[in-house]
């Protein structure tokens, strides 16, 4: 898709310098993927405690194995 970014002069030198790409394209698209990733495994790790596998995890073998 294309699209139209004001992006300053100095931060797309630095981060067509920081991924390597051949062009100011994938170099942006390199940035947009990382940072998806980044916020993803956050979103991921801001779970941890909340979820209570281990009280759980005698039903769901049992549960499983019902199934079968």
């Amino acid at each position: 898709m294309r699209t139209t970014l004001n992006i300053k002069d100095d931060v797309m030198n630095k981060i067509t310098q920081l991924t390597g790409a051949k062009n100011r394209s994938r170099a942006v698209n390199e940035v947009l993927e990382f940072y998806i990733k980044e916020k993803q495994l956050n979103n991921l790790l801001s779970l941890k405690g909340k979820l209570h596998l281990d009280e759980n995890l005698n039903e769901l073998r049992e549960m499983e194995l019902n199934e079968k």
